[in-house]
């Protein structure tokens, strides 16, 4: 039986990315249609690893879901494009200047294929909203 390839695949470098800017919009839509923010793309080339995910509270919030979907790197408004992988519930947070903020992690541990995304959605609108960041690797060999 010919094996396609024998050797492990290991990132070439870290890859981390973040939302652009706070999460806050609500998207009730289960299909990874609607109002969703970017967090993490894969290489171009040769595609990337995500181990985990970080929602870190910026003030004050309600409780909300998050909802985290991998789309094929077309748009998002096709729901066939997307794939619900995973949620975590973000409890309430309050702003306070003796206390950190909350923060929640949501471990993924995927291959992600080149140029497919990972997108963010809330389930119910926040106030202050979320910094969401993306911690990985390229498996690029020249990073």
């Amino acid at each position: 039986m010919a094996i396609a390839n024998n050797n492990p695949i290991y990132p070439g470098g870290p890859q981390i990315e973040w939302t652009p800017a706070f999460v806050t919009a609500a998207n009730t839509a289960k299909d990874g249609t609607g109002t969703v923010d970017t967090v993490f793309t894969a290489d171009a080339t040769y595609g990337s690893y995500l181990k985990e995910l970080k929602f870190r509270a910026v003030g004050s919030n309600v409780q909300t879901v998050a909802r985290v979907f991998m789309n094929n790197g077309s748009s998002n408004a096709v729901a066939a494009n997307n794939s619900l992988i995973g949620e975590i519930t973000l409890a309430a947070t309050t702003l306070t200047e003796t206390q950190n903020q909350s923060d929640f992690a949501l471990p993924m541990d995927l291959p992600i294929p080149k140029g497919y995304k990972i997108n963010i959605a809330l389930g119910t609108a926040v106030a202050a909203g979320y910094q969401v960041t993306g911690f990985g690797g390229s498996y690029n060999p020249s990073v």
